[in-house]
C-alpha cells in the first residue's frame, strides 16, 4: 500500500515538473516549488514509514516548514522587488 502510495507521488512529482517546464509565467513555476516541497514532505514520510525510520518524520517537518517560508519569500520578491527595507542608515534610533 505504501509503495503505490511511493509511486503515485513519484508520477505526481513528474507531471508537476513537466507544468513547471511548460507554464508560461513565473507565479506557475513558483506553484510548481511549492508543489515539489510538498511531494517532497509527503515522500519523507512515507519513506520513513517504509524503511522503519521515524525519524524522518521530524525531517520532514522542518522541510515543510522550511518550504512555507521559501515560498513566502520568493512571492513577496516578486511581487516588491527586494526581500526588506533597507533602512535610512540610523540603527541607534
Amino acid at each position: 500500500m505504501f509503495t503505490v502510495a511511493a509511486i503515485a507521488l513519484l508520477v505526481t512529482l513528474a507531471l508537476a515538473l513537466l507544468r513547471g517546464l511548460l507554464g508560461p509565467t513565473v507565479f506557475d513555476r513558483a506553484q510548481v516549488a511549492n508543489t515539489v516541497g510538498t511531494i517532497a514532505v509527503m515522500l519523507l514520510a512515507v519513506f520513513g514509514f517504509l524503511f522503519g525510520r521515524p525519524e524522518f518524520l521530524d525531517l520532514a517537518i522542518i522541510y515543510g516548514l522550511l518550504n512555507v517560508i521559501g515560498t513566502i519569500a520568493v512571492l513577496k520578491f516578486f511581487r516588491y522587488g527586494d526581500l526588506g527595507e533597507p533602512g535610512d542608515g540610523e540603527a541607534g534610533r
